[in-house]
């Protein structure tokens, strides 16, 4: 068997699938049936391997009354025949819409085929009979049917029926169920049960005249069923070419997956159509094990789903050569790119943690809280989310009682940005040196450095980290406030903290489940919004240039940190790239680098968040050689501090680590078998070159 190639998405469970909408002729399926190969031709050239067409696209939908004259259906038959035999080289799935006699009844059905085999035909089964629909006229519904096989054009034994799941021998989690239009619009659609049977792909075809705002109800119940089934949807309606003689038609063709679109077409278009998208199975799959209540509805509609029939079917692909994804990745997976989105994404988790602070405040009767500034994102972030809560409780901002603690490698820039931001919002300073107290110390335990050898080792950092954190906690008792914490999620994801009586430890965290490159838009949105006035945006904007560092060792000249967080730990972007895809699906490491080198490879491809620079750009290399640093810290090394964090409101559906939450480990496990995987990322882009 030949070796996958990385760069491939088949590799990664995905699959690539099309919807086309072709310009089409009333009553003439000999000329539908030519636009429709010459899609087919067209997808298969975009490597497609699931393309799907409008309810009764090789006759037309629209044929009223026609659908009773033995010409056009013995026209359609000889046409589909023709179309089977023009798409016999092709590898492609492909799903058609034709008029179909079964045993004296008319069935307007989708017929499933690939490479010149029939798989299946699936008859729609609830025929709209109000308004501008007349089916009942011209079809019969499904539920009519007796037969679970036909011969047709020379095969035989065809399953006939509307509850058949299609499964794809060559990528097990492909497993594909058919409905029909109105099938669609009911409370109970049929592939609401199909899904509980194990379909992951849903398939419209559909024809839905246009009326004023119906667009809009189409794309909510597709999202919808995507989202309710956690499924991909695949919708085709007809378009141009359709009879006008009393409806209009837009053909609006849409891809979800999992209540998030991936393509939709261009409606009212003149000229033929296809729109792809690079469906995720993977995730799919990973959803439906994690969210129990899908299986509980298992059981419960046992009846129901025990009807479904699977039908197996091959479709080879060619792995070896390499294959892109056309479906952008977010760089900031925890950031959408979109800037409207963004500020109403960024306003929740404000209010999120805003609420949590409150509860917690008022739970306890306490008017105070105390936190140490740094000058730096997270304890920024902090303070802003402090300040608000002040605000709504109509405490003064007094009440903050908020700490700078210069230690050995403080930086007199991020000193000063501490204590203008504590100015500017109007909070109690308090300053403390801590170095004459981390001397008796280092005395008392006879480190080196207390006697003038340059040791910066981590019981060097961790002495300074606790004595910050002593501070806190004896100022807190002192004045019955509470200590609020500034670690966020990124540094929990990779053990970046000091544990127990360091910054792992509050009376109340705000910011534990916000990642590192989120709380850079959420101060950012603050700072544009000037949600705390002026002053503080312009103290904000400096934060957000300032090198991410803990300033635990010193530096040379005093001025700039020696240390660099992202230098040790890997850069931000790609750590929460990693932490997403890990935590959020579970991914296997080959998956998520390989995710992630499609979002990072090209700094001019794809949309960046506004504010953000475009300069960052990443190799294979330099993705392989971070994961393996995230893997190691996240899985080996780091679980322990996470299993004792202190309480914080998780924000997003990325995940909280939390073991009271959102994530359960146990603190001394392996990471052996995420290394193993790891070790299968290729060290360079070479076999993408070799193929281009």
């Amino acid at each position: 068997m030949a070796k996958s190639n990385f760069f491939n998405l088949y590799t990664h469970n995905f699959v690539r699938v099309a919807v086309g909408i072709p310009v089409g002729k009333v009553a003439d399926p000999f000329h539908n049936a030519a636009e429709i190969a010459g899609l087919c031709k067209k997808a298969v050239e975009k490597k497609a391997s699931l393309l799907v067409f409008p309810e009764l696209s090789l006759s037309s939908y629209s044929c009223e009354d026609l659908f009773h004259q033995s010409a056009l259906l013995d026209s359609t038959l000889r046409a589909l025949e023709y179309l089977l035999q023009e798409t016999t080289p092709l590898p492609l799935l492909t799903i058609i819409g034709l008029p179909l006699r079964v045993n004296q009844l008319l069935y307007n059905c989708g017929c499933i085929f690939s490479q010149g085999k029939i798989l299946g035909l699936i008859p729609k089964s609830y025929l709209p009979n109000y308004r501008e629909f007349y089916e009942l006229r011209q079809f019969a519904q499904a539920s009519f049917a007796t037969e679970q096989y036909i011969d047709l054009l020379g095969q035989k034994s065809i399953p006939f029926g509307s509850k058949l799941i299609f499964e794809w021998e060559e990528q097990p989690l492909f497993k594909m169920a058919i409905e029909i239009c109105e099938d669609l619009w009911v409370p109970l659609p049929p592939t609401s049960f199909a899904a509980l049977a194990g379909a992951t792909v849903l398939v419209n075809l559909s024809a839905s005249n246009i009326t004023i705002g119906k667009s809009d109800y189409r794309k909510l119940l597709v999202a919808s069923q995507s989202g309710r089934c956690i499924s991909a949807y695949i919708y085709s309606a007809a378009g141009f070419g359709e009879s006008t003689t009393d409806l209009a038609w837009d053909g609006e063709g849409m891809i979800y997956e999992n209540g998030t679109r991936l393509a939709e077409s261009q409606r009212f278009a003149y000229d033929s159509q296809l729109i792809f998208a690079d469906i995720d199975l993977d995730r799919l799959q990973a959803d439906r094990m994690r969210q129990n209540s899908f299986g509980q509805s298992k059981v419960h509609f046992h009846k129901e789903i025990s009807c479904f029939k699977t039908i197996a079917f091959s479709l080879k692909v060619q792995k070896e050569s390499s294959l892109l994804l056309e479906r952008e990745i977010e760089r900031f997976p925890y950031v959408p790119s979109d800037p409207l989105t963004r500020d109403l994404r960024c306003q929740e988790v404000y209010a999120i943690q805003t609420q949590g602070l409150i509860q917690r405040l008022r739970a306890t009767a306490i008017r105070k809280t105390v936190i140490g500034i740094s000058g730096g994102l997270d304890s920024a972030h902090a303070l802003i989310v402090c300040a608000k809560a002040m605000d709504i409780l109509g405490f003064p901002r007094k009440n903050i009682l908020a700490c700078t603690m210069p230690g050995f490698a403080t930086s007199k820039k991020t000193l000063d940005q501490a204590r203008r931001l504590i100015e500017a919002i109007g909070c109690q300073q308090y300053f403390f040196d801590i170095r004459p107290s981390c001397m008796q110390l280092f005395k008392d335990i006879k480190h080196p450095f207390a006697w003038g050898e340059k040791l910066y080792d981590v019981t060097f950092e961790n002495v300074q980290a606790g004595e910050r954190t002593n501070h806190l906690f004896r100022l807190a008792n002192f004045e019955n406030a509470l200590v609020v914490g500034t670690s966020d999620l990124s540094e929990l994801a990779l053990g970046w903290s000091t544990y127990g009586v360091g910054d792992h430890m509050a009376h109340y965290h705000v910011n534990a489940s916000v990642p590192k490159t989120l709380i850079k838009f959420l101060i950012r949105w603050v700072a544009k919004t000037r949600e705390l006035g002026q002053n503080v945006s312009e103290v904000l904007e400096e934060i957000l240039n300032t090198i991410i560092s803990p300033e635990l060792i010193p530096t040379e000249n005093g001025q700039e940190p020696l240390q660099s967080s992202e230098k040790q730990i890997g850069p931000y972007n790609l750590q929460d790239f990693n932490l997403y895809y890990t935590l959020r699906y579970g991914y296997l490491p080959t998956k998520t680098a390989f995710l992630c080198w499609s979002a990072w490879h090209d700094k001019n491809c794809g949309h960046w968040p506004e504010g953000e620079e475009k300069v960052d750009e990443y190799s294979i290399q330099q993705i392989k050689h971070w994961m393996r640093v995230f893997l190691d810290r996240f899985f080996r090394t780091s679980q322990f501090k996470r299993s004792c964090i202190a309480n914080a409101p998780k924000v997003g559906s990325g995940g909280s680590l939390s073991p009271r939450g959102d994530y359960r480990a146990p603190s001394d496990s392996s990471s052996v078998p995420w290394l193993k995987i790891w070790e299968e990322i290729p060290d360079n882009e070479e076999e993408l070159l070799k193929a281009l």
